[in-house]
């Protein structure tokens, strides 16, 4: 069954799910160069059947990741009107198909892409947070009963955060809240009362709380925070009228609560009031987590949503020690809905489908080095061809170089994962400063990753486990921290991605070969963009890219560019 993932709307995406396994996954945003872009994701559908070499009419279901009505869906898939039902968690939906309609302006140009799908071809709606549970759940690689939690700003019917409990491949509804208890709303406001955007700059308000002092500002964030214990909400918070703003096809939200704890930013300070919004969300989502694992007697953990977005809250539930096994989707904000809800349909009619482990996110496109030096000459750009790219490009980042890194498939989800990444040593303190204001042009603050290989990371991380995908954060061991100072933040941790040789043999064997010149078998590894845009996936982004910033040298396939 070719089950094809439709996501509108913040982060829109599209994925393809073949007979149960993850073939594609991207969002729209990486075609259209807008960040955090919600319209239609036409690109990213093409994409996803270019990739498993299949048309629209081979699809036999489009799972859409929201219990409401898309009347986007009747234009683009060429509905035309036809009265189909959707089954929706056993309730019959009427209308979800039903013809386009309303004023002029809301009908798309005849010569907007369309998908007209075949007329056997079943359209399905799937609750916006158990198609969070469904990618957390179905990618956990383990057949033990899970603990599932969901926890975003708002889904479908105002649900913020959600409890499931996943086992024998079903998920069950245990316990949700409403909006009145949404943490990620919560964080959010602070995050835009700090001047940045809610929905894209919570990583900041996480990279800046280090900084902070939470005693300093202690309390000062509780009038606006629901209060949860023992695993229910005993206080709800009114958030107001959550207000959004539409720019050049991505949304902002606004809520008026923001100016009031900007005026705690002015009386504490935003280093203290960044290092108080992390220790109220970390203190919350510990009140729902923990007490629910140990009401169900569970000891496996599932999590997906935006909030899990957050390394620093996830470092803090492992290293609890009340969880044996901690699975968080590395997709986990809302780009990673048109997956959760593919590989759902795809379990409800294969009730016997196992539960696979989710070993790699490169599932977008990829470039052969014909299409490369194709594409090079068209422009007249001075090139070299290297048969060992990677011992090449491990002498330069030991001479100090910053590397601009295409190779294989582009990444799904929010990190660059040695695909589409630009990587520097990690040896020197200054390099941190250099590649944010040189190349990334953001904040000094802000933090680097590393890419550790995976034989060696008991050398450098505390209570380690495998980490494919910077979806949490670990303490570096003291004695390693003057080692490798640029990826290691104020707080003494780091946001790792372990390579494994199987998984990626060509990044592994760049890695490898840097440790055995420097001693460190470790790269700072940041995303392929800058400030403000979306991580690049075609080479014309790269090369734009890499003359507009102070990378000095790129590596796309075996192709080297020098400035």
């Amino acid at each position: 069954m070719n089950i094809l993932g439709v996501h509108i709307g913040h982060d829109s995406s599209a994925a393809l799910v073949c007979n149960g396994k993850i073939v594609a996954d991207m969002a729209e945003e990486r075609f259209t160069r807008i960040k955090h872009y919600a319209g239609f994701p036409s690109s990213a559908i093409q994409a996803c059947l270019d990739i498993a070499e299949l048309s629209i009419t081979d699809i036999d279901v489009i799972a859409i990741p929201t219990v409401g009505i898309r009347e986007e869906l009747n234009y683009f898939f060429e509905l035309k009107g036809t009265q189909r039902e959707c089954e929706i968690r056993g309730e019959r939906v009427e209308g979800s198909v039903q013809r386009l309609r309303g004023m002029g302006w809301e009908k798309p140009p005849l010569y907007m892409k369309r998908f007209p799908v075949s007329t056997s071809t079943e359209i399905v709606h799937v609750d916006h947070h158990l198609a969070h549970a469904a990618s957390a759940y179905y990618t956990c690689g383990s057949e033990d009963p899970q603990l599932i939690v969901t926890m975003d700003g708002v889904g479908d019917n105002g649900t913020s955060v959600a409890i499931w409990r996943g086992e024998s491949g079903k998920i069950t509804l245990l316990k949700q809240f409403d909006k009145s208890g949404s943490l990620g709303w919560f964080y959010g406001i602070v995050t835009e009362a700090l001047g940045w955007r809610h929905g894209d700059g919570e990583g900041k308000t996480m990279g800046l709380a280090p900084y902070g002092d939470p005693d300093e500002a202690k309390g000062a964030l509780y009038p606006f925070c629901p209060k949860f214990s023992n695993g229910d909400l005993i206080e709800s918070h009114d958030f107001g009228i959550p207000y959004s703003w539409n720019d050049k096809g991505a949304y902002h939200w606004h809520f008026e609560e923001a100016g009031q704890i900007r005026s705690l930013i002015e009386k504490y300070g935003r280093e203290h009031i960044a290092a108080e919004a992390q220790r109220v969300l970390e203190d919350q989502v510990a009140a729902i987590i923990f007490p629910w694992m140990e009401r169900e007697g569970l000891k496996n953990l599932c999590c997906a949503g935006g909030v899990f977005l957050n390394v620093k809250l996830n470092q803090r539930i492992w290293e609890s020690g009340k969880v044996a096994h901690h699975h968080i989707y590395p997709n986990a904000g809302d780009s990673g809905l048109a997956v959760g809800a593919a590989l759902y349909v795809h379990h409800e009619a294969n009730t016997d489908g196992g539960i696979i482990s989710l070993e790699s996110l490169y599932l977008g496109p990829e470039f052969t080095n014909e299409e490369i030096q194709r594409f090079l000459d068209a422009r007249h750009l001075r090139y070299r061809f290297e048969e060992d790219v990677a011992s090449v490009t491990a002498r330069l980042l030991a001479n100090g170089k910053i590397v601009g890194w295409i190779e294989g498939r582009m990444e799904s989800g929010p990190r660059a994962l040695g695909g589409r990444s630009i990587l520097m040593s990690p040896t020197s303190t200054e390099n941190k400063d250099i590649i944010n204001a040189q190349v990334k042009f953001r904040e000094p603050f802000r933090p680097f990753c590393p890419s550790i290989l995976a034989e060696y990371m008991e050398d450098y991380l505390v209570r380690c486990r495998p980490e494919r995908f910077m979806i949490t954060s670990f303490d570096v061991k003291p004695e390693r921290r003057e080692a490798i100072p640029a990826v290691v933040h104020v707080d003494g941790t780091l946001r790792p991605q372990t390579i494994d040789r199987a998984i990626n043999p060509l990044y592994w064997k760049l890695i490898k070969t840097f440790g055995d010149l420097t001693g460190e078998y470790v790269l700072l590894n940041t995303s392929f963009n800058i400030r403000g845009e979306p991580i690049i996936c075609h080479p014309r982004e790269a090369i734009r890219c890499f003359y507009d910033t102070g990378m000095e040298h790129l590596v796309i396939g075996n192709y080297i560019l020098s400035k």
